[in-house]
């Protein structure tokens, strides 16, 4: 028999394995976070006067249907009593039967609860109105008669 030729596996060689330096890199470098705080800045620059207003126009359409609500229910108030509620007897005539003034013979309840406006007041009620036969009104943002922007009336004359 012929001896078989053996063939030597060509070597292989393993690549270096790194030595772990000494000093890790780790975290931000100061000029990366202060990036991402500027990109942050401008963001919220641009973002939150836009939310703040959307917020005071969101009260002012509040505002202006539950004036709406409140004039559908004295309409309703005026079909079955064939009057409105005095200036005394105000928008409670639409809660609980009046009973001072004219009793009206035909009451009932008109609304649940009355709504205080966006900015936590009572709406105004005028019998007779000044701008109406009734006038039912918010003072606005700032609580006084007149203004401007988000400060003006918002009543059923609108």
């Amino acid at each position: 028999m012929k001896p078989v030729s053996t063939l030597s596996a060509p070597s292989v060689m393993t690549p270096p394995v790194p030595v772990p330096s000494q000093r890790r890199q780790r975290g931000f470098t100061l000029i990366e976070l202060m990036v991402v705080l500027v990109i942050i800045g401008v963001l919220g620059a641009l973002i939150v006067p836009n939310l703040i207003d959307r917020a005071d126009d969101a009260r002012v359409t509040a505002a202006r249907t539950d004036v709406n609500n409140l004039m559908q229910a004295l309409k309703l108030y005026k079909l079955d009593n064939q009057r409105y509620p005095s200036a005394d007897q105000g928008l409670e005539a639409l809660v609980k039967k009046p009973a001072a003034g004219t009793v009206p013979p035909n009451w009932k309840p008109y609304v649940d609860k009355l709504p205080s406006d966006p900015w936590g007041r009572p709406y105004q009620f005028l019998n007779p109105g000044v701008k109406g036969d009734i006038d039912v009104f918010s003072f606005g943002a700032d609580g006084q008669p007149g203004g401007e922007g988000n400060d003006a009336d918002i009543g059923s004359w609108q």
